[in-house]
């Protein structure tokens, strides 16, 4: 059982959040092409970063700092622009910290524990008792505090979050062997065969890349790790499982902190890390009870967004009629005489007279034309398809003109457009 005292209560206040966004996200394709992959829009008016940073906020932890390295142009000024609210002479920030070339002129970040390691005067200087270690990357909902309270309640320096998968999936995630106690006797990264959970064969314990640790204990191991050699500096592949092999290491099940609106949720946490499966997530939303509430008004996920008109739907005649069904519309979009299915239209989306769309992921300030017929897509932001287009009815077509994923999405961005002529 997680205590509730009030020195638990204060454990978010003496943390300070490392949110590694520095990904380039090469299984998302084009879409990182242009910017980093937590900086990628989800949701219909976020971007997949905000998740970390509202779940930091939300669990009352106002300290963070944001390490970028890839393409982080978008993600800096998405960061500037809605998340400056924060209040430094309240003891609360959010720093931006791009790779710097800081050890060296040759050295830029080199893994994940280096990005942090990089960054240790400016991280010392906060005085945190503990870290929080989290990717800018995956989409969940997590009261942190109580992970930090499961780790001081067992005595712990260390703690990893962890959620059950199926064992035929197991091999994409770093995966957990747990004892009675939860602490973790052994790590396999991405095994082949993953061991599954005692009593559930058909089910695994993996990693989420969501670390706690106590301040002085990350220290040392960083220090550590940046002196051998034969490391890679990374998180997943070095730090926990050298921490793991010493028998220092504990698990915290999701399902403890994870937020949900009703008790009988299943705990949702989603890595959006390839087209399938960041356009499936994307249409989890339209669901008529979707897994992940972000319609809850005590956790509610924070952004940057423009300030634009409602959404309008016009045109009732037999022939075209602008409507949507089992849809999420944004603001700033303009049904004109179309049919929208189980779609997902970002801001100021135009779709034109006989248009029809059917589990469509559509990004922001795209067109599509008159008698344009979608399905099964994600259309990058700024697209403008001409007349007529199909997209998503003939793989065979879909492969020579754009980028079909192995799961049968087919991915457009404006390059390709242009390339059609």
């Amino acid at each position: 059982m997680i205590p509730d005292d009030y020195e638990s209560q204060r454990l978010p206040q003496q943390t300070l959040a490392l949110i590694l966004a520095g990904g380039r996200g090469s299984r998302l394709h084009e879409l990182t092409d242009r910017r980093a992959k937590p900086a990628v829009f989800f949701g219909g008016k976020f971007r997949i970063i905000d998740f970390a940073l509202s779940n930091c906020l939300n669990s009352n932890i106002r300290r963070i700092a944001v390490l970028t390295q890839y393409k982080a142009h978008s993600l800096l000024r998405h960061l500037q622009m809605g998340w400056s609210f924060l209040r430094p002479e309240m003891n609360e920030f959010l720093d931006l910290l791009p790779a710097q070339q800081r050890l060296d002129e040759a050295t830029w970040y080199r893994g994940t524990a280096d990005a942090v390691y990089q960054n240790f005067d400016i991280l010392k200087a906060a005085r945190p008792e503990f870290f929080v270690v989290l990717a800018g990357d995956h989409i969940y909902k997590m009261d942190y505090s109580n992970m930090l309270a499961d780790m001081r309640s067992k005595g712990a320096d260390c703690i990893v979050a962890c959620v059950e998968v199926p064992i035929e999936q197991a091999s994409e995630f770093g995966i957990m062997e747990v004892d009675g106690a939860m602490r973790i006797v052994d790590f396999l990264e991405k095994p082949a065969a993953p061991p599954s959970i005692a009593g559930k064969p058909d089910r695994a314990l993996a990693s989420m890349g969501i670390y706690a640790f106590s301040a002085d204990f990350l220290y040392a191991e960083l220090q550590r790790d940046h002196e051998d050699p034969n490391s890679s500096h990374d998180f997943g592949k070095d730090i926990i499982p050298h921490i793991v092999g010493r028998g220092l290491a504990i698990a915290h099940r999701f399902e403890d902190s994870c937020v949900t609106t009703t008790p009988e949720a299943e705990p949702y946490w989603r890595d959006v890390g390839t087209i399938d499966a960041y356009w499936a997530t994307n249409l989890d939303l339209v669901m008529p009870v979707p897994q992940l509430d972000i319609y809850d008004p005590n956790w509610p996920i924070w952004t940057y967004q423009q300030q634009l008109p409602p959404a309008k739907f016009v045109f009732d005649d037999d022939d075209r009629r602008g409507m949507a069904v089992d849809s999420m519309v944004s603001g700033g979009c303009i049904i004109s005489g179309a049919h929208v299915a189980r779609t997902l239209l970002f801001s100021s989306v135009r779709v034109n007279s006989h248009a029809r769309t059917r589990e469509a992921v559509v990004l922001p300030e795209v067109d599509i034309g008159r008698h344009a017929r979608l399905n099964r897509v994600v259309i990058d932001r700024g697209c403008r398809l001409p007349e007529g287009m199909v997209i998503g009815e003939d793989p065979t077509v879909d492969a020579q003109r754009f980028y079909l994923s192995e799961g049968g999405v087919t991915l457009v961005t404006p390059e390709m457009i242009a390339a059609l002529g």
